[in-house]
């Protein structure tokens, strides 16, 4: 895109796949990866992206609320489930965040949880790409 600006660049160096390590340029991650549903010592590829998209997902949250002028409940949380799925053309992801907003009215936080939708730069990823649920927990 011409007039996009790029704000970071994360770099990840993997060695050895689902049963190898990933470290950043800059230390702060330092990880051991392991294949899923193994009793591996590493985190997996799906639990990386379930963390990574919540985290972002919440973010943009905080930008929705803000422009609605609401401020988010410290106990917001949100579950994230990615599932790493097998059928006959091959592995494909499916991801669901259930989203918990105690104490905002519930169709505030849908409105919230929308406009994050929109916005989120993982959302937009996925968008028609995996199986998707965005929903109010």
């Amino acid at each position: 895109m011409p007039d996009s600006k790029t704000l970071y660049t994360a770099h990840v160096h993997v060695t050895g796949g689902r049963e190898g390590a990933a470290r950043s340029s800059d230390g702060h991650l330092d990880v051991k990866l392991s294949t899923p549903g193994t009793s591996g010592a590493g985190t997996n590829p799906e639990q990386l992206f379930a963390a990574g998209w919540s985290a972002c997902f919440e973010g943009a949250m905080a930008i929705a609320a803000k422009a609605k002028g609401v401020t988010l409940p410290e106990a917001l949380a949100i579950d994230a489930w990615v599932e790493l799925r097998h059928s006959n053309d091959g592995y494909t992801l499916a991801a669901r965040l259930d989203v918990h907003v105690p104490g905002l009215d519930p169709d505030l936080a849908r409105q919230i949880i929308e406009a994050a939708h929109r916005t989120c730069p993982y959302s937009k990823a996925v968008k028609g790409n995996i199986d998707t649920v965005v929903a109010l927990a």
